[in-house]
C-alpha cells in the first residue's frame, strides 16, 4: 500500500504531502488539488502521459538550470522504504526510478502501472463494443459492455453475483443482458421489472450507467492494485450514495465481503456533503485540502484538534459547509 505521496511543483501543489489510508476521501474547493492528485496517479501510471509544460505549477519562473517537477511515493508493507520517483525537468523530459538513497523500484513498477483513475461518463459507458481479449473499463467508463460479456462467461457466479446486486441497487430492473447491433459490437442491456421490457444502454439514465459502472470495477476478480475516482457520486440519486460507498469498499477492505484476493487502494474525490456525511464514523479516511494562498495544504479529518467535539451530532457535510474544518473557497 502508497502510504504517502509528495508532490514538488506539480501543477496546484508546489510542495505537499498526502498520506494514504487503504480508503481516502479528499474534499476541498475547487482548485485545491484534488483532480491533480489523480493526474499525478495517472503519471505514475504511464510517465508518457504527460509532459513538463503541462504539469509544471503555473507562474514558475526558471532562472539558470531547468527548474524538476516531481512526484515521490513512499510505499508500506509489503514493500516498506521504497521509494519511487517521477521526475521532470524543462531540458531532460521525464524518468523514472528511485528516490536517490532507496531501492527495490523494481519490487513496485508493475504496481505503479496497473493504476487506474477513473472520470467516469455515460454516453462512454454506454456504446456499443467488440470483443476482444483482455479488455478492461476505460478511464471513462468505455468498454463495459465487454468487460461484463467476458465476467459473463469466464466467472459466471461473479457475474450472477453483481448481477443481483444491480437488481438491489437499481429495483425497477430484473437483470443485466446483451445483445449485438448490426455492426456485431456487443450491446449492453437491461430488462424491467415490470413489463419486461428491454432498454438498451443508449436509453438508461446517466445515473444508472454510472452506478453500473462503478459496480462492475467493486466485482472483478483481479481489480487494479489503486484506483482513483473523480466524483463517483456525480449524477446520482442520493439514494445511490451508500451503495457507492459500499462498492469501494469492497475494493478496500474485500475480507469485510467474502472476498480472498488483495485489497485494493482507493482514492476518491467529493464536493457531495451527503456523500460525505456516510463517513463521519471513519474521519482517518477524510482528508481535507485548504488551499493557503498560492500553497495546499493535505489535513486528515482525524488530526483536527477535537473533531468529535466539534461534529457533535451533527451531519458532517453541514459541518463541513460552514468552513470550520477548512476545505471550502476562500472569502473574497
Amino acid at each position: 500500500m502508497i502510504e504517502s505521496i509528495h508532490f514538488k511543483n506539480f501543477k496546484a501543489l508546489r510542495d505537499a504531502t498526502l498520506r494514504l489510508s487503504p480508503f481516502t476521501l479528499l474534499v476541498g474547493p475547487n482548485g485545491s488539488g484534488k483532480s491533480t492528485v489523480l493526474q499525478a496517479l495517472e503519471a505514475l501510471s504511464d510517465r508518457r502521459r504527460y509532459e513538463f509544460p503541462q504539469v509544471v505549477t503555473a507562474g514558475l519562473h526558471v532562472d539558470g538550470e531547468a527548474e524538476s517537477v516531481e512526484v515521490s511515493v513512499k510505499w508500506g508493507e509489503p514493500h516498506p522504504d521504497v521509494e519511487p520517483l517521477l521526475e521532470w525537468n524543462r531540458g531532460t523530459g521525464v524518468k523514472r526510478g528511485n528516490r536517490p538513497g532507496t531501492s527495490g523500484y523494481n519490487l513496485v513498477d508493475r504496481l505503479l502501472r496497473q493504476i487506474r483513475v477513473y472520470y467516469l461518463d455515460a454516453d462512454a459507458i454506454a456504446k456499443p463494443v467488440r470483443l476482444a481479449k483482455d479488455m478492461e473499463i476505460a478511464p471513462d467508463g468505455g468498454g463495459l459492455s465487454g468487460v461484463l460479456t467476458r465476467l459473463q462467461d469466464q466467472h459466471r457466479e461473479r457475474f450472477e453475483a453483481l448481477n443481483e446486486e444491480t437488481t438491489r441497487w437499481l429495483p425497477e430492473f430484473s437483470g443485466i443482458q446483451f445483445d449485438v447491433d448490426t455492426d456485431g459490437n456487443r450491446v449492453l442491456q437491461l430488462r424491467t421489472r415490470d413489463g419486461h421490457h428491454i432498454i438498451p444502454a443508449a436509453g438508461l439514465s446517466q445515473g444508472t450507467l454510472l452506478a453500473l459502472a462503478i459496480l462492475t470495477l467493486a466485482y472483478l476478480p483481479e481489480p487494479p492494485p489503486l484506483v482513483g475516482f473523480e466524483e463517483p457520486d456525480r449524477g446520482l440519486h442520493p439514494y445511490l450514495l451508500q451503495r457507492v460507498k459500499d462498492a469501494m469498499y469492497r475494493l478496500a477492505y474485500p475480507e469485510d465481503f467474502g472476498e480472498s484476493r488483495n485489497p485494493v487502494q482507493v482514492i476518491a474525490t467529493t464536493h457531495s456533503p451527503y456523500f460525505l456525511d456516510l463517513f463521519k464514523d471513519r474521519p482517518e479516511e477524510i482528508v481535507v485540502a485548504n488551499k493557503r494562498g498560492l500553497d495546499v495544504e493535505f489535513q486528515r479529518l482525524s488530526d483536527q484538534p477535537h473533531i468529535q467535539e466539534v461534529l457533535g451530532d451533527a451531519a458532517l457535510g453541514e459541518v463541513w459547509y460552514t468552513g470550520i474544518l477548512g476545505g471550502v473557497p476562500a472569502p473574497p
